[in-house]
């Protein structure tokens, strides 16, 4: 390439077997916004700059194989209120990582687990 290229974004497009059921839990668990949802379709939600699109799937071993991560500011926070909503992956609890970062993972309806993580040193 000879012009310069810059990456600004990147959305993450997870597997759902029910779209309206993919779209409430972030909504209702995250505190995400619904933008769109058209069941058996696609859905998205957004909180900020972050969004995560669905995309409808039959078969549920896809949305169990998949994940994606989420940068968040304010980790302990966030791991608080999702330890209380009962939705910390039981084998993901909040963690100093060896790569720089804390974190932690949840697993949502259909089993796509989302990390979320902060660089270490910004707690």
């Amino acid at each position: 390439m000879s012009v310069p290229v810059q990456l600004v974004d990147a959305t993450p497009v997870l597997a759902s077997l029910d779209v309206r059921r993919s779209v409430d839990f972030f909504v209702s668990k995250l505190g995400f916004s619904e933008v769109y949802a058209a069941q058996g379709e696609y859905g998205i939600v957004r909180s900020g700059p972050v969004g995560i699109h669905f995309w409808a799937c039959s078969d549920p071993g896809i949305p169990a194989a998949t994940s994606c991560r989420v940068q968040v500011r304010g980790i302990g926070q966030l791991y608080e209120h999702c330890k209380a909503a009962g939705i910390v992956h039981p084998n993901a609890p909040l963690a100093s990582k060896p790569w720089g970062s804390s974190e932690f993972a949840i697993l949502d309806p259909d089993s796509n687990l989302v990390t979320f993580y902060e660089p270490d040193g910004t707690l």
